[in-house]
């Protein structure tokens, strides 16, 4: 009996041992503006730490932080390209990272330059994709890109009725810090204004500015309906996004473990594919029974001409890689 009593002992104390000793999983920080729930992006995130924890069979973990909780994509940038480490990996805007000097990333967000989502993942399949999610560390930025995938079309909405190009005039509409997109909203006969996203809600429930754009699932889970329910459906841009990882987030990791990180990504770009149809057709389900005032721009020829400054200005420098995105249609 004491032989067996010792034997359970010498056990029990060998598994707290291996209780105490026991690895402890990596925790990767993955940043995102949005919410999780009813947004593109959302899914994509939930995707992605779906498929990393699958892979690496719990030893790393995604702490997904949704809703802007760790700040806007500009504030975020601004931390990690300063050398700070308030996240490891973050999913951007495609054209978030021009302002820091990625000049081919700016191509994607040139407007009507992808008529068909169809369009942007032949490009998202594609050599020159993976040539321009690696421009960051071509340029010597602490970030690589992971993945593409998108959200839609982004349009504009507003606090009053917008019917048409002509009704733009004046108005302050909120856009982010990039030439293209200010470019455009300034050709479009508005005021481009910066914001950071957080602070767009109170921004258009105060008046300081009178619209902004957004893809429409976006517009709709950060409550936009609101205080500005009038959406005119121009698709001016395909909300392209992009997953990222910091250089320390990267160097936290072997060999083995940037593959499933790799992985990953091209998982939730499938995935990515797949919902994004369906979490639009939903979006225009709700915005409707809510009372949202739609209207569809049938016509986008003069709108693409307004814009003919800013398309020819911001692809002028890269005209060979902007023409081969234009050739995949």
């Amino acid at each position: 009996m004491k032989k067996l009593f010792g034997i359970l002992l010498a056990l029990t104390l060998l598994l707290g041992a291996t209780s105490v000793f026991a690895e402890e999983p990596l925790t990767l920080t993955y940043a995102e503006v949005n919410p999780l729930e009813g947004t593109t992006v959302g899914e994509i995130a939930k995707a992605f730490k779906a498929k990393v924890e699958e892979l690496s069979g719990g030893s790393i973990v995604i702490d997904i932080q949704a809703s802007g909780v760790l700040g806007s994509e500009d504030q975020v940038l601004d931390n990690l390209l300063g050398g700070g480490n308030i996240t490891d990996i973050t999913r951007l805007s495609g054209f978030a990272l021009t302002q820091y000097g990625c000049e081919k990333a700016s191509l994607l967000s040139i407007p009507y330059t992808f008529e068909e989502a169809d369009h942007f993942w032949k490009f998202a399949a594609s050599d020159l994709a993976k040539e321009f999610l690696n421009e960051p560390q071509e340029i010597g930025l602490p970030l690589r890109g992971i993945c593409y995938g998108e959200e839609g079309f982004r349009h504009f909405f507003f606090k009053k009725e917008v019917r048409g190009l002509e009704d733009l005039k004046g108005l302050k509409l909120r856009v982010s810090a990039d030439p293209v997109m200010t470019g455009m909203v300034t050709n479009l006969g508005a005021s481009a204004t910066t914001i950071p996203f957080p602070e767009l809600y109170s921004a258009l429930n105060t008046g300081v500015v009178d619209g902004a754009e957004q893809p429409a699932a976006n517009y709709l889970s950060n409550a936009f309906p609101e205080v500005a329910p009038y959406l005119l459906l121009d698709g001016h841009t395909l909300g392209v996004v992009q997953i990222a990882i910091t250089d320390n987030g990267w160097n936290k990791l072997n060999d083995e473990q940037r593959g499933w990180i790799m992985e990953a990504g091209q998982f939730a770009s499938e995935t990515c594919a797949r919902v994004v149809s369906e979490v639009e057709a939903k979006t225009f389900e709700k915005l409707k029974a809510d009372g949202v005032t739609i209207v569809e721009v049938t016509d986008k020829a003069p709108w693409v001409e307004a814009c003919q400054e800013t398309i020819k200005a911001n692809t002028a420098k890269h005209a060979d890689l902007y023409q081969q995105i234009l050739d995949m249609k």
